[in-house]
């Protein structure tokens, strides 16, 4: 039971700290907010609107693991490398393909509901 609470305290602390530092984030943990209220009446069922938030919370988290990639490559080499550039990178990619498979799910609720699909 400690390690759960323990665990939970981290959490807490990192979702507060990478909302506070991070833009994108923010950004991210907005639109979220947005669309809980807004996919109810877009979801064609239930199972839909648990996909559609489901992939935001996936975006969310798919960032706040860039973000600890690029804070760390930051933390360990002070000048640019194009290494570490080039990992930075993959981390924005991974963000990107998040976005689009979000986008999919959105965009297929709200054709399915207007009954184009």
């Amino acid at each position: 039971m400690k390690r759960l609470y323990t665990a939970t305290v981290n959490s807490l602390r990192g979702l507060r700290c990478g909302l506070c530092r991070e833009a994108a984030l923010r950004e991210e943990l907005i639109a979220l907010a947005a669309a809980v209220p807004l996919g109810v009446p877009i979801a064609p069922s239930w199972t839909w609107y648990i996909a559609m938030i489901g992939a935001l919370l996936a975006i969310l988290s798919v960032e706040f693991l860039n973000t600890a990639i690029e804070k760390l490559a930051d933390h360990t080499t002070q000048g640019r490398h194009p290494e570490i550039g080039m990992i930075k990178d993959y981390g924005s990619a991974a963000v990107f393909c998040m976005l689009c498979v979000a986008a999919l799910i959105w965009i297929a609720a709200v054709l399915l509901r207007l009954g184009l699909l």
